[in-house]
């Protein structure tokens, strides 16, 4: 079975054509610039020389009743719609390319892998909110987590590279990006992660705040005289690493740029961005009641030996020891840690599509 997995953007599609259960990459590619999804799907499929049985998507929202990989139909594409607010960029953009790839390639199955599947395992006090019962009870107001694809990936990946089973492992898996998570693994489940109810809580994101107090916004909205909506395009936009540091975007590689030019702001970016992956690191080894493995993942957590290293200095107390060496050199899947550190610490490249097909076609069989 050939799975094309898409993985959409606000103007970029990228998609990969997997073979199963060989995963092997039949095909790849990206279309960037998109203004219209339709007839940038309807071009690009054109063009592809593998022949597709379905196509599978990394979603992201569908509440407490989509919390797992389904076949696209009306539920689906409604349960998106209900929790647009929760997640206004990603489900806005999964919605339109869903119906867009429905037009151009019609009768062909698509599959919703949701984010929020991996997480299922977190425990009532993982999940709950101090709020009314009934906030949480009808309208599913709860903590879902998310990047729930990629931290599944660093779940099988790590004990293969640490020689040792996932059921033995206590990992926190660092998924640092544009949009960034950290998850604490207990024996290959989810026991926590940082994103609750949107993909805009946690730590800083590029462009969102992360953890904010709600009073806090409650505040500013009512000082301002701003809407719901105006609130939320100043959070999602100009929030985040860009308004910690100033630099438009909030590209961790920008920042970095700016910080080594001078900029105090920047560097200020910089260090709250690690102080809250270093801090999570801590708290998750408490839940856990232990840490055999940090690991990193994501276009930050890749590439960004400079952040990987601030972020475990000072974490000796847990046993981990950065190799700089190993840290600034190599490529990728490889562990970073010195020989004598009890903790591993590892690069992982993130894998989320082959995660996503394989629940697809676990949906297509079922």
């Amino acid at each position: 079975m050939n799975i094309l997995v898409a993985n959409l953007g606000s103007t970029s599609i990228k998609y990969r054509v997997l073979s199963m259960p060989a995963e092997t990459v039949l095909a790849s590619g990206k279309i960037e610039r998109v203004t219209e999804y339709q007839q940038a799907i309807a071009d690009e499929m054109a063009q592809l020389s593998v022949p597709v049985d379905a196509i599978a998507f990394k979603a992201v929202h569908g509440g407490p009743a989509y919390r797992g990989t389904f076949v696209v139909d009306d539920g689906v594409l409604a349960a998106m719609e209900e929790y647009l607010p929760a997640a206004p960029l990603h489900n806005r953009i999964y919605l339109d390319g869903m119906r867009a790839f429905q037009a151009v390639m019609p009768g062909l199955p698509l599959v919703a892998a949701f984010e929020t599947e991996f997480h299922r395992t977190r425990p009532p006090q993982a999940s709950y909110y101090g709020i009314p019962h009934a906030w949480r009870e009808r309208y599913g107001v709860i903590k879902y987590g998310f990047h729930g694809a990629s931290h599944q990936y660093v779940a099988s990946r790590a004990p293969e590279l640490a020689g040792a089973s996932p059921e033995s492992l206590r990992i926190v898996s660092c998924h640092l990006g544009g949009s960034s998570s950290v998850c604490a693994i207990r024996f290959g489940q989810s026991l926590d992660c940082t994103m609750g109810f949107s993909p805009q809580s946690g730590i800083e994101n590029a462009t969102r705040p992360g953890d904010l107090d709600v009073f806090a916004v409650l505040h500013l909205a009512t000082k301002l005289g701003i809407s719901v909506d105006e609130v939320l395009d100043a959070l999602t936009r100009d929030g985040g690493l860009a308004g910690l540091s100033g630099v438009a975007g909030g590209d961790m590689r920008d920042i970095v740029d700016a910080m080594e030019a001078g900029s105090p702001a920047a560097a200020h970016a910089f260090e709250v961005f690690a102080y809250e992956v270093k801090k999570t690191i801590g708290a998750y080894s408490a839940a856990m009641e232990g840490l055999d493995v940090i690991a990193f993942t994501g276009g930050i957590g890749e590439n960004r030996f400079r952040l990987r290293s601030a972020i475990c200095l000072g974490l000796g107390f847990l046993d981990v020891e950065l190799s700089e060496e190993l840290n600034v050199s190599g490529g990728g899947d490889r562990i970073i840690s010195a020989p004598n550190s009890r903790v591993k610490v590892m690069v992982i490249q993130a894998n989320e599509e082959v995660v996503v097909a394989r629940r697809a076609v676990l949906a297509l069989s079922a």
